[in-house]
């Protein structure tokens, strides 16, 4: 038998707690011993739970107990989490964690300390959810030069676009909606602004590039800006509106990294997931492009991901996995305005195209009604932004831009 604990009894630890209790006989047949859950810390009071017995609201409960060997860090947040995961690695106790702020932030600092104490610190479900997309990353993909990351992170801005382009509904409707149906938090800043979908890019780069690549800096839009106008003026182009996270080593050595949203073409495989799904691609120089797609969240999809990593700490107690990455100051990410991209635009002036033409050179109309839709060549963010500041000075308003992806 190993025993274990979990730290939180929130959405992703209740359905932890549920797999491990009611899969026993699977998890066992998988690992070949028993798994018991010794304690569950939580400030709150479950008394109708099966396992009342085992909650705990002190944490030195699970970091004394010398008989817990795995710990599933479920709270969420930077603190307490960072300090009790810190201290739990310290005592040689492996964690595994569904928090992709924590891991975002401190993932460097967490593994080595974890590799310094022959423990394990596992965080597959900090990405995508119940998808696998890291295992098979630094696995299954180990031959590749990776060459891209690009994905669809974040489920609740998913909903919210694929809402106005398949319904016609405004964000502030279909954002309600998502909250409803408890696809958003009633405070959705992190979601819709991009800064989730931020962390979990920068997770999957770090891994891919070896270098801890940290999100206060990297460059982040949301979706608030993007109108039914947009959608409408995107479907002419053959495309749909996605908040994509982007990562992309270029020939200088440089990584290219950003989260904003995208015209992407509707052939491409990302176009056509949906709803609260994932999508991450993969783009090694031996594979081409790999599909990961999936349920990005949820109680029993991350909670399935966090057992898996709770299994594999349980076979690797006495020995670390290797998972990696060097601590970094982001001196290898390329300057925002400096990368180079298509971009759409809407103006407020139809009869603008000729000055359109004149300050960014030849453009694609793509429509031409009481406003001006048009796309740009490919040129760095710093030009098109001087271009822009250009048409504005001459009197022409800039109602939107969005950056064309080549996925």
């Amino acid at each position: 038998m190993i025993q274990v604990a979990i730290m939180g009894h929130g959405v992703v630890g209740s359905g932890v707690a549920n797999i491990i209790t009611t899969h026993k006989k699977k998890l066992f047949e998988s690992l070949g011993e028993e798994i018991y859950i010794k304690r569950i810390l939580d400030l709150r009071e479950f008394p109708d739970s099966p396992l009342a017995d085992r909650f705990t609201k002190d944490f030195n409960d699970i970091l004394n107990d010398a008989e817990i060997r795995v710990v599933a860090e479920v709270m969420g947040g930077i603190h307490p989490a960072y300090d009790f995961t810190k201290e739990l690695l310290k005592a040689g106790k492996s964690v595994v964690t569904s928090n992709k702020e924590l891991v975002a932030a401190k993932g460097a600092e967490l593994i080595e300390i974890a590799k310094n104490n022959n423990a394990n610190f596992f965080f597959e479900a900090s990405v995508g959810g119940g998808i696998p997309i890291l295992r098979p990353l630094v696995q299954c993909l180990v031959a590749n030069n990776v060459k891209e990351i690009a994905g669809i992170l974040n489920g609740t801005t998913n909903f919210i676009l694929s809402k106005m382009i398949d319904e016609g509904m405004e964000f502030d409707t279909a954002l309600k909606l998502a909250q409803d149906l408890g696809f958003a938090e009633r405070n959705p800043e992190a979601d819709v602004e991009g800064h989730d979908a931020c962390r979990k890019i920068c997770i999957l780069a770090s891994l891919a590039y070896g270098k801890h690549i940290y999100p206060d800096n990297i460059h982040t839009e949301g979706i608030t800006k993007i109108s039914l106008r947009d959608v409408a003026y995107a479907s002419e182009y053959k495309s749909v509106i996605k908040l994509i996270g982007d990562v992309k080593k270029l020939d200088n050595g440089k990584i290219d990294i950003y989260v904003a949203p995208m015209l992407i073409g509707e052939k491409s495989q990302l176009a056509n997931i949906s709803d609260e799904f994932n999508g991450i691609m993969v783009r090694g120089d031996c594979t081409d492009d790999v599909l990961f797609y999936g349920k990005g969240a949820g109680s029993l999809p991350t909670a399935s991901a966090v057992v898996a990593d709770i299994i594999d700490s349980c076979m690797h107690l006495n020995e670390r996995k290797y998972i990696f990455w060097a601590d970094s100051n982001n001196e290898s990410v390329l300057p925002y305005n400096e990368s180079r991209t298509r971009m759409y635009l809407r103006l407020d002036s139809p009869e603008a195209e000729d000055m359109v033409n004149e300050i960014f050179g030849n453009v694609y109309v793509i429509a031409k009604d009481e406003e001006l839709a048009v796309a740009t060549d490919l040129m760095t963010v710093a030009d098109i932004e001087s271009n822009i500041q250009k048409l504005e000075r001459k009197g022409v308003k800039v109602l939107s831009k969005i950056r064309i992806s080549d996925l």
